[in-house]
């Protein structure tokens, strides 16, 4: 039987920038940029995106085009007999762990979009906000109907298939987002005061750039695109034989990275507007689910129906963000278990939704009944997290581009670019230096600067 493939070139670019946009462009990289200096760490992101994420991202793509394959079954025909087949495994494996835990913060998501209609946050102070985060996050049953609900909606979009599932989905959902985002950012940057915001995002200021600022941005620009987790190999076996991969590596990372500094573009603006400071470096959950929504309500302080649409559309925007990154973590094990096992993909998409399901109620309960039950010192939750993002992202990272680099002959990797000499990559040679040399040091110094090597 003939493998699926995208049904046309924007359905697979908008699938793929998909799997790499998600919460962390919503809430990672504006606190990377609050706690960095603004337009200096931006600038220096943009040059670690080209220098590390465009190389990654067309090795990925080009395993995965070539071979036709999941992720494992990409490096067993690239490399038969040999240990690289465990580059694919640790994708397979990453990917299952994230999605089990990521959809527990999917499912907050869809509960504070709930919040938003209902008009919950008018009126709440921090403190409010905080106890009310801490209430839901902590309840014993409220969060895992909203994680099994996010599962659900994924495994449905997934079982339909790449073209009337996956695809379909991406046509709506990614337009979808540009469109609401485009929307907020026009609010904040409108709003009185929010100009202390803007030039903290467009104006660079280098006295603040030392070696943290560096290994920061090429921390987010390497976990931004979801670089090593086999998701984008995975939809690159998908790609046409006529696919431009470079063309579309670009696109896919400008995507990327203007959903990332549209984001700044809501947050900064809104905040500074709020009389709030841009540098608190306040972290995930807390930023998303406590700090913002208190600053919406105070940006908007004159106008409360534009805070209540505002609110609403802001986490309608973090639902699509998170679907889509959820769909193609479950496509990375499914792809795997169908073609592997032989399962039919239902079967292996259920498989899957089980089992991501169970570690998922795990990682929720973490915050509340399970919260004295730790793993290597760290709650369920973390642990997973802590798991993917200092270990298999990293150290697949590191295998990706030593594999391309140096294993797969000059010769396959260029003819798979190029698609067999069709296409010009004048810059071929510098591609491979920066495969061979500079992206394996650059990960290694992530890899080591998350285990505190360098403060």
């Amino acid at each position: 039987m003939e493998r699926e493939n995208f049904g046309s070139k924007f359905g697979a670019i908008l699938a793929t920038a998909g799997s790499a946009v998600g919460l962390g462009n919503i809430w990672r990289f504006p606190v990377e940029t609050g706690k960095n200096g603004g337009a200096a760490f931006i600038l220096i992101y943009i040059a670690c995106i080209l220098l590390l994420g465009l190389p990654l991202m067309l090795s990925e793509f080009m395993i995965g085009r070539h071979t036709q394959s999941n992720a494992t079954g990409a490096y067993h025909r690239l490399a038969p007999g040999t240990p690289w087949k465990w580059v694919g495994r640790i994708g397979v494996f990453a990917g299952f762990i994230v999605l089990s835990y990521y959809s527990v913060v999917a499912g907050w998501t869809c509960k504070y979009a709930v919040l938003a209609i209902g008009n919950q946050f008018e009126g709440a102070d921090p403190a409010q906000l905080k106890s009310q985060f801490l209430e839901f996050s902590s309840h014993p049953w409220e969060p895992l109907a909203y994680l099994v609900l996010m599962i659900v909606l994924t495994h449905l979009v997934v079982v339909m298939g790449i073209k009337k599932g996956i695809e379909k989905c991406a046509n709506i959902l990614m337009p979808a987002l540009f469109i609401i985002i485009v929307v907020l950012v026009v609010c904040s940057v409108l709003l009185p005061g929010a100009g202390e915001g803007l030039t903290f995002l467009l104006k660079p200021d280098f006295s603040k750039v030392n070696g943290g600022v560096i290994l920061s941005a090429l921390g987010q620009a390497f976990f931004s695109l979801s670089l090593g987790l086999g998701c984008l190999c995975t939809y690159a076996s998908y790609f046409k034989r006529s696919t431009n991969l470079p063309k579309a590596a670009v696109s896919v990372i400008t995507v990327d990275s203007l959903i990332a500094l549209m984001a700044g573009f809501i947050i900064f603006p809104a905040t500074s507007a709020a009389g709030m400071p841009l540098d608190s470096g306040t972290m995930g959950p807390d930023l998303i689910f406590i700090t913002l929504p208190h600053v919406f309500q105070q940006a908007f302080a004159g106008l409360p129906w534009l805070a209540y649409i505002f609110s609403v559309l802001f986490f309608l925007l973090l639902i699509i963000a998170a679907l889509t990154s959820t769909i193609s973590m479950h496509e990375i094990v499914t792809s795997y278990m169908k073609e592997e096992y032989k399962l039919s993909r239902p079967k292996a998409a259920t498989v899957e939704t089980v089992a991501c399901i169970v570690i998922g109620v795990l990682c929720s309960l973490s915050f509340g009944v399970l919260g004295d039950v730790s793993v290597f010192g760290r709650t369920i939750f973390d642990f997973c997290d802590w798991i993917v993002c200092e270990f298999c992202m990293p150290i697949g990272g590191i295998l990706i581009s030593i594999f391309v680099g140096w294993y797969l002959k000059k010769q396959l990797v260029k003819d798979e670019i190029t698609n067999g000499g069709t296409l010009r990559v004048p810059l071929f040679n510098v591609l491979i230096f920066v495969l061979r040399y500079v992206a394996p040091v650059a990960i290694l110094l992530i890899f080591l600067d998350q285990f505190g090597v360098f403060i």
